[in-house]
């Protein structure tokens, strides 16, 4: 599904499903500790029922679904929900899953105990969404977003890899990330308080082919390129990493965590 959003890109269009075999492939990439801060604050854990919004290829609910939680997984790409379906079948995992964006969601009232947003959050039209979420998590339920990003300003690779991605897509706007705290939108007050946040530095392993698909698999690339500039970009960002990279290394990563309280 083609997206366009005038906040995200200068609003040039994306499509997730273009993308959707080189995300599944090479997007899980969350080290055991950005998983573990969730379930060692008592979050997505046996007898919680929880929400994961934004699922893409079911991520947090593959990786978490051993800490016991009644998982359901929404997307607004279809292609991502049917790589999200096949590798939770091909694991075992009994994980529901529906293709729909956040606005268009219904969910009986109090439904959830958590609902997870990682990675997504921006996307969604929060005077719309926030009190929604509210209603389908049940009294003292907790909305959990979560966020990772590499450090350009900071490593050199990935400084690099930015600077090929945004000479195709110059008003790529996932460029040139620090450390900060995840945004919470004003309009969220009505509906949430902010219990707590915390904001950490991960190192995370690549080789020249797993960070190569991780950068295609990002909005800049992969999702929004057209055929000609995607392989112009693979051939220059290929290029890049054999002449900077070492077979294997690590990418600085800022990495963030916000609990908010239903009202």
């Amino acid at each position: 599904m083609e997206i366009k959003d005038k906040r995200i890109d200068g609003g040039k269009a994306f499509d997730w499903g273009k993308t959707s075999n080189e995300y599944a492939k090479y997007r899980d990439i969350y080290p055991a500790l950005f998983y573990e801060k969730v379930a060692n604050r008592g979050l997505c854990i046996k007898g919680q029922k929880v929400l994961d919004l934004g699922t893409g290829t079911g991520v947090l609910p593959r990786n978490m679904y051993s800490y016991g939680a009644d998982w359901t997984g929404t997307d607004i790409s279809k292609e991502q929900i049917a790589k999200a379906v096949e590798l939770s079948m091909a694991s075992g995992m009994n994980i529901t899953y529906q293709v729909g964006a956040t606005e268009d969601l219904d969910f009986p009232e109090e439904t959830f105990d958590v609902i997870t947003a990682c990675q997504c959050f921006w996307y969604f039209d929060h005077e719309k969404v926030m009190p929604m979420l509210s209603k389908w998590l049940k009294p003292n339920g907790k909305l959990v977003l979560l966020y990772m990003a590499w450090l350009p300003f900071e490593d050199d690779i990935a400084g690099a890899s930015e600077e090929i991605v945004l000479k195709y897509s110059p008003k790529w706007s996932g460029a040139g990330e620090t450390r900060h705290p995840i945004w919470i939108p004003e309009c969220a007050d009505a509906c949430f308080t902010l219990e707590e946040h915390e904001e950490y530095d991960v190192k995370v392993p690549f080789t020249r082919e797993s960070w190569h698909g991780r950068m295609k698999a990002c909005r800049g690339v992969g999702a929004s390129l057209s055929g000609e500039e995607l392989a112009k970009w693979e051939e220059e960002h290929w290029n890049m990493l054999q002449q900077k990279a070492p077979e294997h290394f690590e990418i600085l990563h800022t990495a963030a965590l916000a609990v908010l309280q239903k009202k």
